[in-house]
């Protein structure tokens, strides 16, 4: 049952993915908030499909800690479904993604007019440098950029590995980061079409605060995201 429901899911997300994507286009020739309204009620379709078909339910926690200005936030990375929540629970999110999504219908059409953060992670230092510059002129738009520290999907359970391009946004951008905790992946893994019935839990948390230094900050924020998400599973 659990493989049915899934491919069941799988042909709802991606349906919808291309039934947005045609109908919904001319949102992109509109001002940002019309291409943001469209993406956002992609968002939460998925949602639905996902209770109501794979019988995965989502959570958030915490929201006393969210953010609805100007802020960064730092999410742990385990699934897809991580990049479409920001769109369910932040007034006007702007997420750091890989280069190669830009190009995807639909999500790379609507994510070029809505301002995403895009990084070309073979270009190294020069990435790091175009991601800071991005993310500094997004910030000054009041957005909340969400980036996900260890840069990739993590299958839950593999050892974390926090990369510096974090540090660098806290630090030009220079506000608190608040670090959001997840279990997705025990419900929408990081590979393959199954997805098993329970609850997905976001939990937002306390932000760190401005100005640490680089390894007090990379420290803290690895050990409250892990620590929270690993009390999920």
């Amino acid at each position: 049952m659990t493989t049915l429901r899934s491919l069941v899911f799988v042909a709802w997300l991606y349906l919808s993915l291309a039934l947005f994507a045609v109908l919904m286009s001319p949102a992109l020739l509109l001002p940002h908030r019309f291409a943001l309204g469209v993406v956002k009620s992609w968002a939460r379709f998925v949602l639905f499909g996902l209770r109501w078909i794979a019988g995965v339910r989502v959570e958030f926690r915490g929201l006393e800690h969210r953010p609805t200005g100007r802020a960064l936030l730092a999410c742990k990375h385990q699934g897809m479904l991580d990049i479409i929540i920001p769109f369910v629970v932040l007034p006007d999110p702007c997420i750091i993604t890989k280069k190669e999504l830009m190009i995807l219908p639909f999500f790379g059409w609507f994510a070029w007019k809505t301002k995403m953060i895009s990084v070309d992670r073979s270009a190294a230092s020069k990435a790091l440098r175009d991601m800071v510059k991005q993310a500094r002129e997004r910030s000054a738009e009041g957005r909340q950029i969400w980036i996900f520290p260890e840069g990739t999907r993590a299958p839950v359970g593999s050892v974390p590995d926090y990369k510096p391009g974090v540090a660098a946004l806290y630090r030009e951008i220079g506000g608190p980061c608040w670090p959001v905790a997840t279990n997705a992946g025990v419900h929408w893994p990081a590979h393959g079409f199954r997805r098993y019935p329970g609850v997905v839990v976001y939990q937002f948390l306390p932000p760190i605060e401005a100005g640490l230094k680089r390894p007090a900050f990379m420290a803290e924020l690895e050990q409250r995201i892990e620590t929270a998400s690993n009390a999920l599973l």
